[in-house]
C-alpha cells in the first residue's frame, strides 16, 4: 500500500514539475527586432501585429488562403498555414494539372513544332499554338499567384508547414512578415521560347517561389524556398536548351527597399535569388536596400545573390555546393552600380571550383569583402576575383561607399557555419 502511495505521489509532483512554457511559442505576432538589417530602418517592421481577432487566420487549404489574403488588401491580419497547401488546386481542393488549365487547342507537341528554330527562325514565337500558350497561362496564373497586401504577417505552424506550387507576390505593399514556412516547386505548366535571349534562345519561366516588386519594409525568417519534387535538371531539353520550369526561389524588384532574408534555406535551384532586374532600371537608385544573415545556399547554381544599384549585406550565410551539382557558375553576383558588403560567410566547395569562381561581376565596380572562410580557410574574395579576373572585366573596388549601421551580432564565419547549419530554414525557428 506505501508502494502505492509513493508512485502516485511522484506522479503528482512529475505534473507539477512541467515547464510552464511547455506549449509551442507562438510567433504570429513577433515583429522585427530593433537594428535587424535594413527592414529595421524607418520604422521597422511589424507585418500584422496589430491585427484584431477577427482578421486572425489558420487556414488549411488554397480556399481558405485566398479568402484570408483578401485580394491583398492592407488591413492588418495574421495568417497562419498549417500542414500543406497545394496552389494547384480547384475550389473544391481537387488537384489540378498542367492538362487542366491547357485551352484553345495548346499543346506542348504542337508548340514545339510551329516554332522550331530550324523553321520558325528567330522571330519571336507568334500566331495560334503562342496565343494558346498565353491564354493557358493565364489560366494558371490565376490559381497559383497569391498577392500579399500591405501590414501581413504569414507564419507556418509546427514544423511542417508547405506552401507547394504557389507564387507568392509581394507587389507594391509595404510592412510584412514571412516566417518558418516552407516554399515549394512554383512549377510553371507553359514556359515560353524565346529565340534571341542568350544568342541560341532559352525558356523563360513565370513564376517566383516570392517575388517582391516595390515593396517595403518586408522581413523575410525561417522560410526554406526549393524546387522539391520537380528539380528543373531533370526536365527534357527542348530546342537544344533545357525545358525550364522554374524562375527565381526570391526575387527583389521593381524598386522594393528595406528587406532583411535572415535564417532561411535555398536549395537545389539554378537562379537563387536577384536583387535589381534590369540594367535600365535607374529608378531603382537609392533602393534595392537588403540584409541577408543566417541564411544557407545548397545546391544552388547562381544569384545568391546577383545585385544590381542595391546596398546589399550579406554576412553570416553557409554556402553548400555538392560534388554533384548542375552546372555551378557562381554564388555572389556583382552588376550594375551594386555596392554589396560580404562579411564572415562560409563557403563548402568541391575540388574543382575555385575560389575565384565564388565571385562574377557585369559591370560591377565595388565589393567589400572581409573574414569569408573557402574550405575552413580564410579567403580575401575581392584580391582574388581581380588577380584571376581582370584580364576580362574590370577589376572590383574595395570602397561600396557605405558601412552597415543596422544588423545583428556578427559571427565569426566558423561559428555562422554551426549555428546556420542546424538553424536554417523552415520548421526550426528559435
Amino acid at each position: 500500500m506505501r508502494k502505492r502511495h509513493l508512485t502516485v505521489a511522484l506522479g503528482l509532483l512529475g505534473m507539477l514539475c512541467v515547464p510552464a512554457h511547455a506549449e509551442a511559442r507562438d510567433i504570429s505576432r513577433e515583429t522585427l527586432a530593433p537594428n535587424d538589417g535594413w527592414a529595421a530602418a524607418d520604422g521597422g517592421t511589424t507585418g500584422g501585429a496589430a491585427a484584431d481577432d477577427a482578421h486572425v487566420y489558420t487556414v488549411t487549404d488554397r480556399a481558405g488562403l485566398v479568402r484570408a489574403l483578401d485580394g491583398g488588401s492592407a488591413t492588418p491580419k495574421i495568417i497562419k498555414i498549417a500542414g500543406t497547401i497545394d496552389a494547384n488546386t480547384d475550389d473544391d481542393g481537387d488537384r489540378l494539372d498542367c492538362a487542366d488549365y491547357a485551352t484553345d487547342g495548346y499543346s506542348l507537341k504542337k508548340y514545339l513544332a510551329a516554332y522550331d528554330p530550324r523553321t520558325w527562325g528567330s522571330d519571336p514565337p507568334s500566331g495560334p499554338q503562342e496565343e494558346a500558350r498565353q491564354a493557358s497561362a493565364a489560366r494558371q496564373a490565376e490559381r497559383v499567384v497569391l498577392p500579399v497586401g500591405s501590414n501581413t504577417t504569414i507564419v507556418g505552424l509546427g514544423s511542417k508547414a508547405v506552401l507547394k506550387g504557389a507564387g507568392l507576390q509581394v507587389s507594391n505593399a509595404d510592412n510584412v512578415i514571412i516566417r518558418n514556412l516552407e516554399l515549394r516547386d512554383a512549377y510553371d505548366c507553359f514556359p515560353v521560347w524565346q529565340p534571341n535571349k542568350g544568342g541560341l534562345g532559352d525558356w523563360k519561366t513565370a513564376y517566383d517561389t516570392l517575388w517582391l516588386r516595390g515593396a517595403t519594409h518586408v522581413w523575410i525568417d525561417h522560410v526554406t524556398a526549393s524546387d522539391k519534387g520537380h528539380p528543373d535538371e531533370k526536365e527534357p531539353t527542348h530546342f537544344a536548351r533545357n525545358y525550364l520550369r522554374h524562375d527565381g526561389l526570391l526575387d527583389i524588384t521593381g524598386g522594393s527597399d528595406l528587406i532583411t532574408v535572415s535564417w532561411s534555406r535555398f536549395a537545389d535551384h539554378d537562379k537563387a535569388m536577384l536583387i535589381g532586374n534590369s540594367d535600365s532600371a535607374t529608378g531603382d537608385r537609392g533602393k534595392l536596400r537588403v540584409t541577408l544573415h543566417h541564411n544557407e545556399f545548397e545546391s544552388v547554381v547562381q544569384r545568391a545573390p546577383r545585385v544590381r544599384f542595391g546596398q546589399v549585406h550579406l554576412y553570416n550565410n553557409r554556402y553548400v555546393v555538392p560534388e554533384d551539382v548542375h552546372d555551378y557558375r557562381y554564388s555572389i553576383g556583382a552588376s550594375t552600380e551594386s555596392a554589396i558588403r560580404a562579411e564572415n560567410n562560409v563557403f563548402h566547395v568541391p575540388g574543382h571550383i575555385e575560389a575565384a569562381d565564388l565571385v562574377k561581376s557585369w559591370n560591377g565596380t565595388a565589393l567589400h569583402t572581409s573574414g569569408n572562410l573557402f574550405n575552413g580557410y580564410p579567403v580575401d574574395l575581392l584580391t582574388i576575383y581581380n588577380a584571376y579576373n581582370s584580364a576580362s572585366e574590370r577589376d572590383l573596388t574595395a570602397d561600396v561607399g557605405w558601412t552597415p549601421t543596422l544588423h545583428t551580432k556578427i559571427d565569426s564565419a566558423e561559428a555562422a557555419d554551426r549555428e546556420v547549419a542546424r538553424g536554417a530554414g523552415a520548421g526550426r525557428t528559435p
